[in-house]
């Protein structure tokens, strides 16, 4: 079972701006080869954080619309939301020590 909530355009708001935990949206799409190299990263920073943060997944295929307002060129795009506000983000993929330490900070 994925700990990983799936957003879109409908539901960023309710899910991601205000939920009461750090958000980390990963900005990716089916055919994008990092995205799916880091996936398995993300399903398991999902589990391990479980309760201190909340890993969501936004398809830029089927929604386009925060992903137009944030400027997001490249993908994957990790964004980092608290309280509603963007703190950080990242792009590109990257290995699970090097995730840990991005979702680390944000703790």
């Amino acid at each position: 079972m994925s700990d990983i909530k799936h957003v879109s355009d409908a539901t960023f708001d309710a899910d991601v701006i205000k939920a009461d935990l750090p958000v980390f949206v990963d900005f990716w799409a089916p055919w994008c080869g990092p995205c799916r190299m880091i996936a398995p990263l993300l399903e398991k920073a999902a589990e391990q954080f479980d309760g201190k943060i909340i890993v969501a997944k936004y398809n830029v295929d089927e929604s386009q619309t925060i992903a137009g307002e944030l400027g997001i060129r490249g993908i994957p795009t990790i964004v980092v939301y608290k309280n509603g506000e963007v703190v950080d983000q990242r792009s590109g993929a990257c290995d699970k020590a090097t995730l840990d330490q991005f979702i680390a900070k944000q703790l």
